[in-house]
């Protein structure tokens, strides 16, 4: 069994097992990618039908970056020659007066040369007359928002790194991390691996990772969830004739067409409780879910009818929920990245990013906002902002 590499991911989610992929592709079988629990598991933030995948974004850097992500996506759907990207269009919409103000996304869009419409009610209700709303209420249209196909990206991610070349071994959790005459050795499943690069990629588990290099990083892991409807007129949910949503508001609430189950998909955005990772249990966080309700039965009432199913997942939320895309602190050749509960339509371009960061040892991405050095997340107690 072989035991050096030139970069070994630990992690392999979304953004890791997108690591693993770009790098297979420059290093081939110089890659291994370490995942403590089984491939496809659903413990973590990554294992479900459908993420919502936009160029809508309230600052430019991240406009940018998504312009990024469909190049990825395109790449590697090319490489697997199945589809991962499903193009539904997107409405973010909300009170003209509002904690998330759509005129920072129109701004950041606008500069980046992104196309888009400012709908009012009225043109909303028209469009799909499934939603109910006031003249109070405004939106912005981008065409290119859609669903990223999270469980079917994953797998073709590990299926290509594998393709490549790269070794991809699960139920491997790591016991050790130590740097030892410019490489690190990393323990897991009971097997001592040997490395040069070494990138974390890690989620709720990021700080366990950490703790090896003596470094901690502010991070809060809060149970999130996602709820199946299946609606009397389940047609006028059909991602031909409905768009991608996010409402533009604290609490902020989101959702999509019909994929992946017989009826579309709705849940509050970070609206669940911190946990631990490890002792978090599986059940639906019944208040979360009346608040859902709340808001459905007043602006979307037609989308609701019986549940098909509630389904949990973690989010890893930095205080000011940006990106951590940086080296470890101390280390040259060993990265961290945290996606902060909103990176699944980035995966495949982060990958790329830590892929150009471990072979390269620099990214022509913009990055600069995502370091690890940031003021906030030197604070012991930072306050804490989760509205994107």
């Amino acid at each position: 069994m072989r035991t050096d590499f030139g970069t070994i991911v630990l992690g392999l989610g979304g953004i890791g097992s997108g690591a693993a992929y770009w790098l297979s592709r420059r290093a081939g079988q110089d890659v291994l990618g370490l995942e403590q629990f089984a491939l496809g598991h659903s413990r973590g933030e990554s294992q479900d039908h459908s993420r919502i995948i936009r160029l809508s974004y309230h600052r430019p850097d991240y406009v940018q970056l998504a312009k990024r992500a469909y190049d990825a996506w395109e790449q590697v759907e090319a490489d697997a020659h199945e589809q991962l990207v499903l193009k539904t269009g997107g409405l973010d919409f909300g009170p003209q007066v509002s904690a998330i103000p759509l005129d920072a996304y129109a701004a950041s869009m606008r500069s980046a040369g992104v196309a888009f419409e400012r709908l009012d009610a009225a043109e909303i209700m028209r469009r799909w007359p499934a939603f109910r709303l006031d003249d109070t209420i405004h939106g912005l249209y981008q065409e290119k928002s859609g669903i990223a196909m999270a469980a079917r990206a994953n797998a073709a991610h590990q299926r290509l790194a594998r393709e490549h070349g790269a070794t991809l071994i699960d139920n491997a959790a790591v016991t050790d991390i130590e740097q030892r005459g410019g490489e690190f050795r990393v323990e897991a499943g009971g097997i001592s691996y040997r490395c040069r690069s070494l990138i974390v990629a890690a989620g709720p588990w990021s700080n366990r990772a950490l703790a090896h290099f003596g470094v901690q990083v502010p991070l809060e892991v809060t149970k999130e969830q996602v709820t199946y409807f299946a609606p009397a007129d389940v047609h006028q949910f059909e991602p031909q004739r409905f768009p991608v949503w996010i409402w533009m508001d604290d609490p902020s609430f989101y959702g999509t067409p019909v994929f992946g189950e017989n009826g579309p998909k709705a849940a509050q955005d970070a609206g669940g409780k911190p946990v631990d990772p490890d002792a978090r249990d599986f059940e639906p966080d019944t208040e979360n879910f009346a608040r859902l309700c709340r808001f459905l039965e007043q602006y979307i009432p037609s989308m609701l009818g019986p549940i098909i199913y509630t389904k949990t997942c973690l989010y890893t939320l930095p205080p000011d929920r940006d990106f951590i895309i940086d080296r470890i602190p101390g280390q040259r050749d060993a990265f961290l990245v945290i996606g902060a509960g909103h990176a699944f339509k980035f995966a495949s371009a982060l990958g790329r990013i830590l892929s150009e960061l471990a072979c390269d040892g620099a990214t022509p991405a913009d990055i600069s906002a995502f370091s690890v050095a940031r003021p906030i997340l030197q604070l012991a107690d930072p306050p804490k902002s989760y509205m994107v």
